[in-house]
């Protein structure tokens, strides 16, 4: 036989089930949507984040940009204190690319007031040449035997005067040292620096250093440019 009472307490069991579904779906839901939310939040954040960081990185490098070109001595690695830094520095030289003297020569040592030889007397007519870093190198016109090539230093005393001081080693013709010899300059470039006069003083010694003879002069010279003839330089 059936309980009368059996089914209502059956239907209320199951209308409380399912209101317990019902109310568990809800929160389910609820929750959801808040899982939804956090996790909208968390994503926007984070593009927002993304955002900022490419905007920094993007004025960062337009900074950098602008330092580079207007200030970079502030880019230079800094050394540890106490460590020495090195600069990059130069060192004078006596003559330089500028000085009108510098150039190739052909010159003439015509005697002038020397003991023994006649006024006018072609002493020497050398090729010289003038270089930049302050020395000079001449090919005499004497016999190789007897020492052709010698060499001096310069230095500018003026606006367009210089003053050379040279050293030779003298042989006799019979490959005999004889001693060195000591060769003074004071020249003069003219307005076009295309020629120099002045005046010379050459001394030769013996291998101790006592004076042997001087012959003292007058000195011309003509530059040797790509264009000079043979004819000009004879």
């Amino acid at each position: 036989m059936t309980n009368s009472y059996a089914f209502p307490g059956i239907q209320r069991d199951k209308a409380k089930r399912a209101r317990n579904v019902i109310d568990a779906a809800v929160d389910n839901r609820r929750q959801g949507k808040n899982v939804m939310c956090i996790f909208k939040a968390a994503i926007a954040a984070t593009f927002a984040f993304v955002l900022v960081g490419m905007c920094f990185v993007s004025q960062a490098s337009a900074q950098c940009g602008s330092v580079l070109s207007s200030n970079v001595e502030s880019i230079q690695p800094q050394l540890p204190e106490g460590q020495p830094q090195f600069m990059p520095v130069s060192f004078p030289v006596p003559g330089s690319h500028n000085d009108q003297i510098v150039g190739f020569w052909r010159a003439k040592f015509i005697s002038e007031g020397s003991s023994g030889i006649p006024d006018g007397t072609l002493v020497d007519n050398p090729f010289v040449e003038w270089h930049s870093d302050g020395t000079e190198i001449m090919n005499s016109t004497r016999a190789p035997v007897t020492q052709s090539f010698c060499m001096g230093v310069w230095q500018k005393t003026g606006k367009s005067s210089y003053e050379l001081n040279h050293f030779a080693l003298g042989f006799d013709t019979s490959n005999n040292f004889v001693g060195p010899a000591q060769i003074q300059e004071d020249v003069t470039l003219d307005k076009k620096a295309d020629q120099y006069t002045g005046t010379f003083k050459i001394d030769q010694y013996d291998p101790s250093g006592n004076l042997l003879a001087e012959v003292v002069g007058n000195i011309t010279a003509i530059r040797i440019t790509v264009n000079t003839t043979i004819q000009q330089v004879l």
